[in-house]
């Protein structure tokens, strides 16, 4: 995996492509190779690994969802986290975030689980880790992803201002670090899995707080609804 050969998103790749000429980088392309010459099925397929970059360039960046590492079943993930592609059923962390924006904003369950919206408005959906194998949750951690997301997140910080982090769970309470609160909003909960959810994630009100930290930095806020799934195609 080197910058030549890597498609991203311009103003990612202008910022963050040289990562990709690493000697981490170069060793992640060269074990993805290997395990898919060993017959291993990793997602989100090739073209959509960086997808969450298409679909958020730098600049329009609001709100960053940091999530750990892509949904492990059959035609889930498609590069946003939490996201799945419409038609496929929303796994329970998602019903938990829909659960919770009904909550805090009032809005009505989406008959889908695709965050492309969200995306398009400025929510970066980003993993720390950016693939995965077939029923082997976390199986690409320590492989070189870390390092580059990381990078991702602190040109974010460095160079943008009043931004939100929305760090869900302990994996993404860690990266806090990377971040200057004086700079950005930054809102931590558990992670809204059904093992922690109910332990602060239900009842965190981050949406309706990360639209008040937006509009208090003259900036518009963000609109979490998502439309009906069969308008998707328009979007």
């Amino acid at each position: 995996m080197s910058a030549a050969s890597v498609r991203l998103e311009a103003s990612w790749k202008a910022r963050v492509g040289d990562w990709f000429d690493r000697p981490e980088m170069l060793a992640l392309g060269d074990f993805l190779r290997a395990r898919k010459r060993d017959g291993a099925v990793i997602f989100p397929p090739g073209p959509q690994i960086f997808s969450a970059f298409d679909a958020t360039p730098f600049d329009a960046v609001k709100v960053v969802v940091l999530g750990q590492d892509p949904y492990h079943g059959p035609g889930q993930a498609h590069g946003l986290c939490f996201s799945v592609q419409p038609g496929v059923t929303p796994p329970p962390s998602l019903e938990n975030i829909f659960k919770e924006i009904s909550r805090d904003l009032g809005l009505a369950r989406p008959d889908h689980g695709c965050l492309l919206p969200w995306a398009r408005r400025g929510v970066l959906l980003l993993n720390a880790v950016l693939t995965v194998e077939r029923g082997q949750p976390q199986s690409h951690q320590g492989e070189g992803w870390e390092g580059f997301t990381d990078a991702c997140i602190e040109t974010l910080a460095r160079e943008r201002e009043d931004l939100v982090f929305l760090l869900w769970g302990s994996s993404a309470q860690k990266k806090a670090s990377l971040i200057d609160g004086r700079r950005h909003r930054i809102l931590r909960a558990p992670h809204p899995s059904p093992l922690s959810a109910h332990r602060g994630f239900l009842g965190c009100s981050h949406f309706s707080l990360a639209n008040k930290h937006l509009e208090d930095a003259g900036r518009s806020p963000i609109d979490w609804s998502l439309p009906p799934r069969a308008e998707l195609e328009a979007i």
